[in-house]
């Protein structure tokens, strides 16, 4: 039977409150959806109405809306890892992750740039990396870069070769879809200004792009990242049939501001290139509105429903 294993996140955050809001409005039979979670932090932010199983994970402390603490970045980390271990198990087929808060798990002493990264260590094996693919709708984006300062970014041909035969294969073996259109973004402002204004489509973004498409795969030469995703915003809104199947973007920032400004709540971060597929609102913990159960749920709504 498939199951969906779930995190709520740091428990000072709203992880627990649009898990709750989310699984209410989902009307999921109980037996597909396994909680990892403490009881304790269920209660303190509403009430399930099914009898869903709960994976207890420790946690000794009182419930705090807003606060950053170790505690919590110990209980946030644990829940991401023993969701691994029941999906390497083959006791969940997919995971959800609520948010969590880097800052807190850095306190706890599990240094990770995002749950990512948790993934990657816990599920990948044979060589395998976890991409961040996201998606809203018809909207998909790409990042060949995961968590990583702007001045540390490095890209080369061999990076973007292989990273892109693997979502090919994505394509062909999870969404269905044999010969998708990819769109690259160029790195430099105007695709580089044939080199004026940087070098990198010049060494690394064309060169790969001749050897993608020499494998017959669909891609675009390296396209100003402005203009580029102009079109897919339009194509968005317009619920139109999308020009391209994944906009591939360089770094975090060029490929999440064009999908969070267009879809907002409904963007959702999906991990692949792992076994398991894990998905997670596009959002992070919103501390400042923890505890006051004005935290709108649609963002895990579509996480859920992007596993099911």
């Amino acid at each position: 039977m498939r199951k969906i294993g779930i995190t709520t996140g740091d428990p000072n955050g709203i992880g627990a409150e649009i898990t709750i809001k989310a699984l209410k409005t989902l009307d999921l039979p109980k037996n597909e959806v396994v909680l990892f979670t403490n009881k304790k932090i269920i209660d303190f932010y509403g009430e399930l109405d099914k009898d869903y199983e709960i994976v207890e994970i420790p946690f000794d402390v009182e419930v705090t809306p807003g606060k950053i603490d170790k505690i919590c970045g110990e209980f946030s980390f644990n829940a991401v890892k023993k969701a691994c271990e029941y999906a390497t198990n083959k006791n969940i087929s997919a995971i959800v992750t609520a948010p969590t808060a880097k800052c807190a798990m850095y306190m706890a002493g599990h240094n990770f740039n995002g749950q990512t990264e948790i993934l990657q260590k816990y599920l990948a094996h044979n060589g395998q990396l976890a991409e961040m693919f996201f998606v809203a709708g018809n909207f998909r984006v790409l990042l060949l870069t995961r968590h990583c300062a702007l001045k540390d970014i490095k890209i080369s041909k061999e990076l973007v070769v292989e990273k892109i035969e693997k979502l090919k294969e994505f394509y062909s073996t999870r969404l269905k879809i044999y010969n998708p259109k990819f769109a690259l973004c160029a790195f430099n402002p105007h695709a580089g200004e044939d080199g004026i204004l940087g070098q990198e489509e010049i060494k690394y973004l064309q060169p790969a792009v001749e050897i993608l498409k020499s494998e017959g795969i669909q891609i675009t030469n390296p396209l100003p990242a402005d203009t580029l995703f102009v079109k897919a915003a339009q194509e968005y809104f317009n619920n139109s049939t999308a020009s391209y199947d994944c906009y591939i973007a360089n770094y975090h920032d060029q490929g999440l501001i064009p999908i969070k400004t267009v879809a907002g709540d409904k963007t959702v971060n999906m991990t692949i290139g792992l076994d398991v597929i894990r998905t997670s609102p596009g959002h992070g913990t919103a501390f400042d509105i923890a505890g006051k159960n004005i935290a709108n749920e649609t963002g895990m709504i579509e996480a859920i429903k992007a596993v099911l």
